[in-house]
């Protein structure tokens, strides 16, 4: 099993930025493939984006292209989404996933371990 804690979340205005954290426990953290994906109310689970192992790929959706970051700190079994130039429609509970397999893309479907996510709110 892993364990994973999202912190970071909260109330900001548009154009701010925020750091969402995740800490991950019970597996070894740098065995993991993680993702970041969020849920507006109404609206089904978005993918954010992915890191392998070793943070040498990355993966984002097209709208977070250019504004989030995702990386991880393998040594402080750590995943963060930098978020920069949050908009009204990032508005959503952030979500980290883990998949202790290969896969690294969109389909929420296909990752093993998820926690049990932080709100984001961005007021426009």
């Amino acid at each position: 099993q892993v364990q994973l804690v999202e912190s970071g979340g909260g109330l900001v205005q548009a154009g701010s930025s925020l750091r969402l954290s995740c800490a991950a426990s019970g597996r070894p953290f740098g065995n993991l493939i993680m993702g970041w994906f969020r849920q507006a109310p109404g609206k089904e689970r978005e993918f954010v984006a992915s890191i392998s192992r070793s943070s040498s790929a990355t993966y984002y959706a097209d709208p977070m292209k250019g504004r989030f970051t995702i990386s991880r700190d393998n040594a402080w079994n750590t995943l963060y989404l930098q978020m920069n130039t949050l908009k009204s429609e990032d508005t959503a509970v952030y979500y980290c996933a883990a998949n202790a397999g290969l896969y690294m893309r969109d389909d929420p479907s296909r990752y093993d371990f998820w926690g049990q996510g932080t709100q984001v709110t961005v007021s426009s």
